[in-house]
């Protein structure tokens, strides 16, 4: 098997976002569409008492992109010119296909314990279903299989692991999205599509993919190959792996819209003046 090497690391930066939510920001969409399908991925914590208030997400548009809600710690309560309302707690996943449009709110709480600590993964879609229904994946934490072998865990959100297949599918991007959990003195290899993208987020300890160090806080940009091979020494490591089948289509991104034209991007802004966004 030929382990896919980084090809570069990231180390996220700090950005506010929504009513002053400060967030740890890997990327973010642009025309060069690097990491093919995916197009954010942001790293959330509000864990520092001073901090204040939590500020939220209020009301905001989305079309053309599918957003991913990964909880460890606290909740996000969440609403939707759907009708659909609920909570996003501790070890759910919500994966939401904005499709043709969608208007949402999300604000989070602090767990018991004070904290607030999760990701949101943005994934496009093609252009064959940019304007597709508005579609969720809601996923309690006791419906995320999980594999356990040698002291690791990895859980199973998309994709399949040792014949554990996860709870989301029917996902034009075919992706693989898992947390990992290696404890010191361990390996770890998982196979992956050739072609495909594949990205891993370190946000806990330190270790090695393909015998390169990384450690907290940093995204991994692997090559191609057919497997993400990772070692731990003294330290555990804990991460996040993303991959999925690239679209290879020309993008245009605007705030919280991704579409495949200038014109596209037009006609979602004008939907909006219009009150005709909301197609369903």
């Amino acid at each position: 098997m030929k382990a896919r090497a980084i090809k570069d690391l990231i180390e996220p930066q700090m950005v506010i976002e929504g009513a002053g939510v400060r967030l740890l920001r890997s990327f973010f969409p642009q025309e060069s569409n690097l990491y093919d399908p995916f197009l954010l991925f942001d790293h959330f914590a509000f864990n520092d008492p001073t901090e204040g208030p939590i500020r939220g997400f209020p009301t905001h548009p989305h079309r053309g992109i599918e957003t991913v809600t990964y909880m460890l710690e606290g909740n996000v309560q969440h609403r939707d010119s759907l009708g659909n309302s609920g909570i996003i707690g501790p070890g759910d996943v919500q994966w939401m296909t904005a499709g043709g449009g969608i208007l949402h709110e999300e604000m989070p709480r602090r767990g018991p314990d004070g904290t607030i600590y999760g990701f949101q993964l943005w994934v496009n879609l093609p252009a064959s279903l940019k304007m597709s229904r508005p579609n969720y994946q809601e996923v309690k934490a006791g419906s995320i299989p999980e594999s356990l072998q040698d002291g690791i865990s990895i859980r199973v959100v998309a994709g399949t692991v040792n014949g554990i297949e996860g709870p989301v599918q029917q996902i034009a991007a075919k992706p693989l999205y898992l947390e990992v959990k290696l404890p010191v003195h361990s390996d770890f290899t998982q196979p992956v599509t050739p072609g495909h993208t594949a990205l891993i987020y370190v946000f806990e300890g330190e270790g090695e993919i393909a015998g390169q160090p990384v450690k907290a806080l940093s995204m991994a940009i692997l090559g191609d190959g057919d497997c993400i091979q990772a070692k731990t020494r003294d330290f555990p490591m804990r991460f996040m792996i993303m991959a999925g089948a690239p679209f290879r289509e020309s993008i245009a991104p605007y705030g919280p819209f991704v579409m495949n034209t200038r014109e596209e991007i037009a006609q979602a802004l004008a939907d909006l003046r219009t009150g005709t966004f909301i197609k369903y």
